[in-house]
């Protein structure tokens, strides 16, 4: 089974704006902590009023006919191409199947006659194990209905896809973050993830610790380490903001930035042409800890789709903006 998915975003995480709006039943653990984007974990011996405590969305026992379910409102509208059920730390009070249904209302929370579509189809689950299927569905959603048969608990909820935005209705003349998650943006690969994932660093908001930035080990070889970021939408890049907030003892000495307008190929493909693209920004001292802002040191390529964030050497990085005008041009 494949699990090319995995490379797009967690549409489902609170860090985006994620969040039930519903709920039949979470009397055990709240069911907004399934939607949390760390790794779920085990408080041994921790009780609270209801129960044992557990990292995850967990309902009550069933004594009549049904199953419980939940509906979440996804931070931004999306197409979803997989998901991961993840019921880590669950063992004997996991749901022995779940499904996924979605529908796609802008305007505001469904109601109770809205329409709903199978994504994904009634799947068995095993305790404290992540369960990976793959969605084929080119239709946006802005809503999900997580439904677990009869009852239990998940630890975490992802569902990897693709944000959805209306880019016909954005003013030409407005600048945008074209590299944002929200709209888009999504990190394609880098050369080192050890302390921090490369899709951090176009999540929303400023980083809220060193874990919630990029962050390579320590390079002992020559070199330096990179990201390459896919836009969300082709742009000439006005402005760019370079975060390094609380990385202090190891925040990059510089970074430079390459870009280019890619049409056709593979994800696969980009990392080995990207030694190519032309400079966007020459190389720029970095500080700890602040947010660097550069607009008159950016060369002026025109429209771009990708662009390449190389730190000397090494580092942390919290997160990276790039503003800039959509452009509606297929070069």
């Amino acid at each position: 089974m494949t699990q090319d998915f995995l490379k797009y975003i967690n549409l489902a995480d609170a860090r985006l704006g994620s969040k039930a709006i519903y709920v039949t039943d979470d009397w055990f653990a709240d069911v907004n902590r399934m939607l949390q984007p760390e790794a779920p974990v085990w408080k041994e011996g921790v009780f609270d009023d209801n129960g044992k405590w557990m990292d995850g969305w967990e309902s009550r026992r069933k004594r009549f006919e049904g199953y419980d379910y939940t509906i979440i409102r996804l931070g931004v509208p999306g197409v979803i191409k997989g998901v991961d059920i993840d019921t880590c730390h669950f063992t004997g009070n996991f749901p022995p199947s779940a499904s996924l249904e979605a529908c796609f209302c802008p305007d505001g929370d469904p109601s109770d006659a809205q329409q709903w579509h199978e994504i994904l189809p009634a799947v068995s689950l095993q305790g404290n194990s992540q369960h990976l299927h793959s969605i084929s569905d080119d239709r946006p959603w802005t809503h999900l209905r997580f439904n677990i048969y009869p009852d239990g608990g998940v630890a975490r909820l992802r569902v990897y896809g693709l944000p959805h935005r209306d880019w016909s209705a954005q003013n030409a003349d407005e600048q945008v973050d074209l590299a944002a998650s929200l709209n888009g943006g999504r990190a394609l690969a880098c050369s080192d993830e050890h302390f921090g994932t490369m899709s951090n660093i176009l999540n929303p908001g400023r980083g809220v610790n060193m874990g919630d930035g990029w962050e390579t080990a320590r390079r002992r070889t020559p070199g330096n380490d990179w990201v390459i970021v896919a836009l969300g939408h082709p742009g000439e890049i006005e402005r760019i903001v370079v975060d390094t907030l609380h990385f202090k003892g190891n925040y990059p000495d510089s970074c430079s930035i390459q870009a280019a307008f890619v049409k056709g190929g593979t994800d696969e493909q980009i990392e080995t042409q990207s030694l190519f693209w032309k400079e966007l920004l020459p190389s720029q001292k970095l500080e700890m800890h602040q947010e660097h802002e550069f607009t008159e040191q950016i060369a002026a390529l025109g429209p771009v789709t990708h662009v390449r964030l190389n730190i000397f050497p090494d580092g942390g990085v919290s997160r990276l903006r790039l503003f800039g005008k959509v452009t509606n041009t297929d070069r």
